[in-house]
Order: C-alpha cells, then structure tokens, then sequence
C-alpha cells in the first residue's frame, strides 16, 4: 500500500501561479476594453456596473468619441479592490 502526502499551500501556490500565468497571457492581447468587453469580464449588466461604481473617480475610463474605454491593467485593479470592499 502506498501513502502520498501533499502540501495543499505548495499546491494552492502553484495553481495561483498557473491562472496568473494564464490571465496575463488573455490581458496581453487587449489593452483596452470596451462596455461589452467590461460586461462580460465581469459577468455584470450596464446599468448594474453604472450603479456600483461606474462614476466612482477612480474608476479608469476614457471616452472617445461616443463610445467608453477602460484600460485593462488599471480596470482589473480597480475591480479587485472594489471587490475586496464590498465584502464585510
């Protein structure tokens, strides 16, 4: 009979470390993104996105023309420390 041992922290790093990987190869293809990217990145409506945190000043967007742009780096930022704060 065998007995295998596993560190879950090594193994949870490491995982952590592969989707890192892997998210930062999908945001290498897009600099910026559009209301429909934003949309379905974050799996939220427009007018939900409008009420939560759209006009907040610190949310990164840029309009040109007619239509909104919100750089990825600084949006995936941005979402995850607004994510963090709406947990209590």
């Amino acid at each position: 009979m065998f007995a295998i041992q596993v560190n879950e922290a090594e193994v949870k790093q490491m995982v952590r470390q592969q989707i890192a990987e892997l998210v930062a190869e999908a945001d290498a293809e897009l600099v910026f993104w559009d209301a429909k990217e934003l949309m379905r990145r974050t799996c939220m409506s427009w007018n939900f996105i409008k009420d939560q945190f759209f006009y907040d000043p610190q949310f990164p967007k840029r309009k040109v023309g007619g239509k909104w742009y919100f750089p990825v780096r600084e949006t995936r930022k941005f979402l995850e420390r607004w994510l963090d704060e709406q947990v209590q």
